[in-house]
């Protein structure tokens, strides 16, 4: 498919009266602008192009979803939020932007040295990120929505599935909701699962819609949740990291770090 049939069944399915729509050839950017709301978006053909190539139309389907949504998002911001209460923590890898494209800075948190908290406020079939300007419509302070996201996280199901390999037990939650990785901040639930591993407990959470949890009972445990947490990390629409943590005490280490650090302590012996 080339990028002018991809814009035309974007057209057909979206719609040319709600929408202006302009490319720009030298950098294969396409332009989509809401005529009503006075806002736009900005879409990179060669990925999107590349998504058909693998997936076919539902990788359109997934496309003309994300576009329309994100314009109902706008829609609700002009028009005022009024459930604040719906604010859940996101976690995203170190490098996700740090501003917003209008450039106002998003509010987060730090996690660990790969990872990041952010916060985002839920509008039913997509959630917004919140940075300083949307805080100042929400009428909250920072520590008033930071203490509300904490609290929705512990709201969350947290039903796993279970897989055993090779000796070691593995816990996957993926309920799709958006929230799956934020699960990593619900400290009830980690302490909980602790409870039951027998071996070290590691956790991942390749992109944002899996959470994994692993009982390492043998060196091929760490063999596999690494394969594990590259896959779900090649495969995932909002990637966020490929490493895997040791949970231990409250607290995540990076895997290698770990190991690092025990073969230093073994070669002292």
């Amino acid at each position: 498919m080339k990028a002018n049939e991809l814009i035309q069944i974007l057209k057909q399915r979206l719609g040319e009266e709600r929408y202006t729509w302009s490319l720009d050839e030298k950098t294969n950017k396409l332009r989509i602008e809401h005529k009503v709301l006075g806002k736009g978006l900005d879409m990179t053909l060669g990925d999107t192009l590349a998504k058909y190539e693998e997936r076919g139309n539902k990788a359109v389907d997934e496309i003309v979803y994300t576009i329309d949504e994100t314009f109902k998002a706008m829609a609700q911001e002009q028009q005022g939020f009024q459930n604040t209460a719906a604010i859940y923590p996101v976690i995203r890898s170190g490098s996700f932007p740090k501003k917003s494209k209008e450039g106002f800075d998003f509010i987060t948190s730090e996690h660990t040295a790969e990872t990041t908290v952010y916060y985002a406020l839920d509008l039913g079939r997509t959630y917004r990120l919140i940075d300083t300007d949307m805080l100042k419509k929400l009428h909250l302070d920072e520590a008033q929505m930071k203490e509300a996201a904490r609290f929705k996280a512990r709201e969350l199901s947290t039903k796993v599935k279970k897989d055993e390999v090779a000796g070691n037990t593995f816990y996957f939650l993926n309920e799709n909701d958006g929230y799956d990785a934020s699960r990593l901040l619900n400290e009830s639930f980690l302490r909980e699962m602790r409870g039951k591993i027998k071996g070290e407990m590691a956790v991942a959470v390749p992109h944002q819609d899996v959470l994994i949890i692993a009982d390492i009972q043998n060196p091929t445990g760490y063999d596999v949740l690494a394969q594990m947490t590259m896959h779900f990390f090649s495969i995932g629409t909002v990637p966020i990291t490929s490493l895997s943590f040791i949970y231990e005490d409250g607290k995540l280490e990076p895997i290698f770090i770990m190991a690092k650090n025990r073969k230093q302590e073994e070669d002292k012996k």
